[in-house]
């Protein structure tokens, strides 16, 4: 099509955005047929077309007439559905719900100590991240708990937590505009690995209990959470490592603003605290060998870092389309402005040098949530307290922010909770939602020697007031996974 063509037709279809409101909504198929014309590229037909449409544009249905501008970059797509945060669950290592896991992040508590979820003395690491004094009694029934995965127990704990929290039925009644997003890295391979270890001590005469084989599959959880709660729209697991809990929590978001539902429950689960990751991770030289005190191993952004702190948990979300939950009279904690993910295409555990992928995530998740960047306050960081990928997010924070970073305030919630894996990032968000909803960040613990290649303001050992308007929450993970989450605090 020629250039002259082009502005013609622009113009024509300007003319028809300024009289959308006064067209009569009736046949679409000429502009249609425009818009194929148009693809097809055949500049005389084009404008002939275009002629046509000009002539004709009291005909066209007012909807037809957006769809056209909208491909054509000349009209503003609808208003997307907002979606807020109206109910909070948890399990971690530092709280067995999601306000004593708030408490203690906000005090500085350290969840991390010595193993005893199994013999870690064969190790150099013989330290992580548990959740204490775990019973599933009050969520589940004694027998059905035997039979699952302590990640999927712990996943249903936190999603009752949260469906109470939000004043929503644990009936089994949510219906079919209730939709189950889950994120996890490996599912239940905590119910595989102790499979494994009894058939191994107990040789030939070891018969395997009935479900384990699906018990341990990475989408069971969620099946769980759907079939209790009676959450009868999309049901869907993201694995994508580290990364799987804030991306979770970004394709629920998209659901509600694409209408499928009016409600997601969502998060992510982990529980891998064994011998295969611990051998793993030391052959990798990735986890910390600081066991003395265990307290002070998990040191994001601090120069002595050696390693991140394997841990579990999991945390849980209502999603809710805003009017949905006024209609309601929920109580709101926040927004959901915007989410993103990339790859880095690069190496399956090392960040790619500059963190282009995490730029990526974070520059798209803030064009998604129509946000600058600087308006935002505050960065929950994946902060995983390795040498490499704290110095790594610290330069793309930079990047992207330019001079901004330095007003920002940033934090590590695994300096606390260690790395709970596909749980970390939904863990995380509940943590950056309630910073948003109380203005209040906590600390990241144990920084004590300043790294010069991680000069941003981390809040260091103490938490502290700071009014948060918009935020962020980073997660990076193996295999070159991004994702990013913008929250912002709910205004009318």
């Amino acid at each position: 099509m020629s250039t002259n063509s082009e502005t013609l037709l622009r113009t024509r279809l300007a003319l028809l955005s300024e009289r959308l409101l006064s067209l009569p909504a009736t046949s679409r198929a000429l502009l249609l047929d425009t818009l194929q014309m148009i693809q097809q590229g055949g500049s005389s037909l084009a404008s002939a077309t275009a002629e046509a449409v000009r002539a004709n544009m009291r005909h066209l249905s007012a909807e037809a007439v957006e769809r056209a501008l909208e491909l054509l970059g000349l009209s503003r797509p609808t208003p997307r559905r907002r979606v807020v945060v109206t109910g909070l669950g948890a399990v971690t290592p530092v709280g067995l719900t999601a306000a004593e896991t708030w408490q203690n992040l906000v005090a500085g508590q350290s969840g991390v100590d010595y193993v005893t979820l199994f013999d870690a003395s064969p190790y150099p690491t013989r330290i992580a991240a548990e959740i204490k004094d775990w019973d599933p009694r009050p969520y589940i029934e004694s027998k059905e708990a035997k039979r699952m995965a302590r990640s999927t127990q712990i996943t249903i704990g936190a999603a009752t937590q949260a469906l109470r929290d939000a004043g929503l039925p644990t009936d089994g009644s949510l219906g079919e505009r209730t939709g189950v997003v889950m994120g996890t890295g490996i599912g239940g391979f905590d119910l595989y690995q102790e499979a494994i270890t009894e058939a191994v001590q107990r040789g030939g005469n070891y018969r395997v209990r009935p479900m384990t084989a699906v018990g341990g599959l990475a989408n069971i959880a969620a099946f769980h959470i759907s079939e209790m709660f009676g959450a009868l729209g999309p049901l869907n697991t993201v694995v994508t490592a580290c990364a799987a809990g804030t991306q979770a929590i970004g394709e629920a978001a998209e659901l509600i603003r694409r209408g499928v539902v009016d409600r997601v429950i969502t998060g992510g689960f982990e529980a891998m605290i064994g011998d295969l990751f611990f051998a793993s991770f030391t052959a990798m030289k990735a986890i910390s060998t600081q066991n003395d005190p265990p307290q002070k191993a998990s040191r994001p952004f601090d120069a002595k870092r050696d390693g991140f702190v394997i841990g579990e948990g999991a945390a849980v979300l209502i999603l809710e389309e805003l009017e949905h939950a006024k209609a309601r009279g929920a109580r709101i904690y926040a927004e959901i402005l915007g989410h993103s993910a990339s790859a880095d295409a690069y190496h399956v555990a090392a960040p790619e040098p500059e963190g282009l992928g995490a730029q990526r995530a974070m520059r798209w998740a803030l064009l998604d949530a129509d946000v600058r960047p600087e308006d935002v306050d505050y960065i929950n960081t994946h902060g995983s307290s390795t040498p490499l990928n704290d110095k790594t997010e610290t330069y793309a924070i930079k990047q992207v922010f330019g001079e901004h970073a330095y007003n920002l305030v940033i934090n590590s919630t695994k300096s606390m909770i260690g790395h709970a894996f596909g749980g970390a990032g939904a863990i995380e968000a509940l943590a950056t939602i309630m910073s948003v909803y109380e203005d209040r960040v906590h600390p990241t613990i144990n920084y004590e020697y300043p790294d010069p290649e991680c000069d941003l303001d981390c809040v260091p050992n103490v938490a502290r007031h700071k009014v948060i308007n918009v935020a962020l929450s980073n997660s990076f993970g193996l295999g070159g996974q991004n994702a990013c989450v913008v929250i912002g605090k709910y205004r009318e």
